[in-house]
């Protein structure tokens, strides 16, 4: 077995039943019961323009060497319907696109979930009009190389957050987080409890009713000094 060039054709899908409720949840709902440390990287940015507010899936990760997309297309052909790309690109190298127009397509067509790159795309413009949540630093007109080494399947870190394959990957505006897979019922059940909490805040902030007495409270315990008078 050769450590930096293997590919494993399997991964834990057993989350694949919890997706379409976490797709009703936005991430920052879901951030707020995971300790907020789940969440990527904000470099890491919506290209796309997919339907919905919410989508999720499943990772297939993909561990690249940086500026190289050939593991990349390996794991095109190798994903199924509900994958979420994840790749790791060697921290962000970001003077060479890792995808396209005709990867993008090709994604949309095998019914994927989502991609996220740690690296830049190009064809933009594309990018706008694909239906599946496109996400990465940037963009570049410089392509990549397909020369390896890489791997699939293996645990990596993107946007400063490890993933392992067979993760829940969940994506909206705001960026993408990620809840690993045997936390994922307890995290889900937290996150649609937060949630009906969450909405009643926001109604609740907009008629004035609001319950802000815990500011003033954090304000004394933190013993802020309050002075009446000009700088």
């Amino acid at each position: 077995m050769t450590v930096g060039g293997r590919i494993y054709l399997k991964k834990d899908n057993s989350g694949l039943e919890l997706v379409k409720a976490f797709a009703k949840i936005p991430t920052a709902n879901i951030a707020d019961t995971m300790g907020r440390s789940c969440a990527m990287h904000p470099r890491i940015k919506l290209f796309s323009s997919p339907h919905g507010t919410v989508w999720a899936g499943i990772a297939l990760t993909v561990k690249s060497r940086g500026g190289d997309n050939l593991l990349i297309h390996a794991a095109l052909d190798m994903a199924r319907e509900g994958d979420v790309i994840v790749v790791s690109n060697e921290g962000g190298v970001d003077n060479r696109s890792l995808m396209g127009e005709i990867m993008f397509t090709y994604a949309a067509y095998k019914k994927l979930n989502g991609l996220v790159l740690d690296g830049p795309i190009r064809d933009v413009k594309s990018a706008k009009e694909i239906p599946l949540p496109i996400y990465a630093t940037g963009s570049t007109p410089g392509g990549p190389y397909k020369e390896g080494p890489g791997e699939i399947n293996v645990p990596i870190s993107c946007g400063g957050i490890s993933v392992n394959p067979g993760d829940i990957v969940v994506m909206d505006d705001d960026g993408v987080i990620i809840i690993p897979l045997k936390d994922a019922s307890a995290v889900l059940a937290a996150a649609q409890k937060l949630q009906e909490t969450d909405e009643a805040k926001v109604v609740a902030a907009g008629n004035g009713t609001a319950k802000r007495e815990w500011v003033a409270k954090a304000i004394e315990t933190k013993k802020i000094e309050i002075i009446d008078d000009y700088y």
